[in-house]
């Protein structure tokens, strides 16, 4: 199994991961033979990408961090609860029912991360553009629990930085959609605007929920930098909340992956390098480190290229060795081989590193 960008699937590839809709709702199930209307239909969708099976991905499996059902339940419950900020008409009851529903979801996704807890992430993602705030809110709480998990906080803190992270951004149903998904530079007039999403979601969270006072610091402000450099206040340093400072790698890290209106999602590689050298300035070091042995710049099912003119696909990924996955190698110098498998942390391979990703991602079209 791996990750194909829409555009490149090929006809009669396999699905290997069901895709919904908007609301929800079954488009395609896994085992599907994908074919020219199918790829018209997830290009309308605005996916970045489908999960497929092919020859070379043979025996190369990709383990969801939580399960798929769970996360579109998570993606729907929180595009409810933001769509009821926005509904002046929307009962007390209706909030408090959704927010339930949201706290539930925080619960069942810690249980989901918990019974693979020595994991690593491996976060290659499908986004529905124009419900990139509802994916982008849930892929920030695993992202921002994994890290979590790995500090070995309690329980009920593990759910408060869930929570936090899953309504990170409530604040922006009060930002115009035509400021959100601007692909040319902002004005200064519009930058304001949308940095004052920290601010109305911490108002929004204080007027309509009792949450711990954890949350509402994490939700005001998971934009603020190590430095002293962000906002809304500039505070620095461990002045900010653990849980923002958590919230704040997992929030950059899932934009920077991410396809956007004004630009192409980095790569996983590409992401943590950003990560990486933000630390001590953007971001707490620690958390860095702690992020960077469990998110794996190379998921599974990465063709890669190899110092030593080898190419192959990432299969197995392990925390705190990132860069030295297990890979299938299926090409040297140029060509087809006999596949077989090579561990970059075996002593006898340390000589050989990965020197780039292969953006070809069908290897007869090199």
């Amino acid at each position: 199994m791996r990750f194909v960008p829409v555009q490149s699937v090929k006809d009669n590839s396999i699905l290997m991961k069901s895709i919904y809709g908007a609301h929800g709702e079954l488009l395609l199930n896994a085992g599907v033979a994908l074919n020219s209307q199918y790829k018209k239909r997830l290009i309308a969708l605005g996916l970045n990408g489908v999960y497929i099976h092919d020859d070379i991905s043979d025996n190369i499996e990709v383990v969801s961090v939580i399960n798929d059902s769970l996360r579109n339940q998570a993606v729907q419950n929180i595009k409810n609860t933001f769509v009821f900020v926005t509904k002046p008409n929307t009962s007390r009851m209706e909030k408090k029912r959704s927010f339930t529903n949201i706290s539930d979801i925080v619960d069942e996704v810690i249980d989901d991360i918990l019974k693979s807890k020595d994991m690593i992430i491996n976060m290659i993602d499908l986004k529905v553009f124009d419900d990139y705030t509802f994916y982008h809110s849930v892929n920030v709480a695993v992202l921002s629990l994994v890290v979590g998990i790995a500090l070995k906080l309690p329980r009920p803190s593990l759910h408060n930085l869930g929570l936090s992270a899953i309504l990170h951004d409530i604040g922006k149903v009060f930002v115009p959609k035509n400021i959100l998904n601007k692909k040319e530079k902002l004005t200064d007039s519009e930058w304001k605007i949308l940095q004052d999403h920290s601010l109305n979601g911490y108002d929004y969270l204080k007027d309509e929920y009792e949450v711990n006072q954890k949350c509402y610091e994490a939700v005001l402000h998971h934009h603020e930098r190590w430095n002293g450099q962000g906002y809304p206040q500039q505070i620095r340093g461990k002045k900010i909340s653990l849980f923002a400072r958590i919230i704040a790698i997992a929030d950059v890290y899932d934009a920077l992956i991410s396809d956007r209106a004004y630009r192409k999602g980095y790569s996983p590689f590409e992401a943590m390098e950003y990560i990486m050298g933000g630390g001590g300035t953007m971001f707490d070091t620690e958390l860095v480190k702690i992020f960077t042995e469990r998110i794996a710049p190379y998921p599974v099912g990465t063709i890669v290229n190899l110092s030593n003119d080898l190419v192959g696909i990432v299969a197995e990924n392990f925390p705190g060795r990132g860069t030295r996955p297990v890979l299938k190698i299926v090409r040297k110098d140029g060509k087809e081989i006999k596949p077989f498998m090579l561990d970059l942390w075996d002593p006898g391979t340390r000589s050989i590193t990965i020197t780039s990703q292969v953006k070809n991602w069908y290897l007869d079209d090199n």
